[in-house]
């Protein structure tokens, strides 16, 4: 600074300029905050109103516990009809066996969608989220175009007498379904959907081991994807 030995009268001037500067210079870092605080309130309404956010972690835990129990409900299932599931190969189901299970599968759909009906609101309302929103509708519409083409899909085949498809053809079409939605939702929902449809092309050529592939994706892959998005999202 280019200063020299001014008057006493002067240096209240000297003083007060580099007051001023410190000010201008506090100033401009509190409006830069600001504005980034406020960029960052947009993005989230933006987030909000284009995104179903309201998506809970725990609905994923609990649709796989759902999974996983009506699984091993089925495993027994067999067991008890004198079947052991891992060493019988013929694999060759009686009709009323057929039906029963595909009623223990609606039952397990059933509650794995309460629970995330459940979870859903209880995330909406405890941080003040919408629930029926634009992307809301735009979510379930790309979820159930895959669904609901995989379960006339599934019909068909058991239908025919596939029955060995049926649980490979799930865990497609699901993945298929969740991939479509997931930009209408949390992104990393696109992780689960991918490792739904890899194991579900895996799954066709081990036909007969369906119910296996059936717990490991919609019980253990859930589980693992619902944690992880809670722990995330909290």
């Amino acid at each position: 600074m280019r200063f020299i030995i001014c008057k006493i009268k002067n240096s209240n001037f000297i003083c007060q300029f580099k007051i001023n500067n410190n000010f201008v210079v506090q100033s401009t870092l509190i409006m830069n905050q600001k504005h980034q605080e406020d960029l960052a309130h947009i993005r989230s309404m933006m987030e909000r109103s284009s995104r179903f956010i309201s998506l809970s972690g725990l609905s994923g835990v609990f649709a796989g516990l759902s999974a996983l129990i009506g699984g091993l409900y089925v495993y027994q299932l067999f067991k008890a009809k004198g079947m052991d599931y891992l060493k019988d190969d013929h694999r060759l189901y009686s009709a009323n066996l057929v039906s029963e299970l595909f009623w223990i599968g609606i039952v397990i759909m059933i509650c794995a969608f309460a629970f995330g009906i459940f979870f859903t609101i209880r995330k909406s309302r405890k941080y003040n989220l919408p629930i029926w929103t634009s992307a809301t509708k735009k979510m379930l519409f790309n979820l159930a175009v895959p669904l609901v083409t995989g379960g006339v899909f599934c019909l068909a085949l058991m239908y025919h007498g596939y029955f060995g498809l049926v649980a490979p053809s799930t865990l497609i079409f699901y993945g298929l379904a969740v991939i479509n939605a997931e930009k209408y939702t949390f992104s990393d929902i696109k992780y689960l959907g991918f490792s739904e449809l890899l194991l579900g092309c895996i799954a066709l050529f081990y036909i007969g081991y369906g119910l296996i592939f059936w717990i490991l994706g919609f019980g253990i892959l859930h589980i693992l994807y619902g944690l992880v998005m809670f722990k995330k999202y909290k």
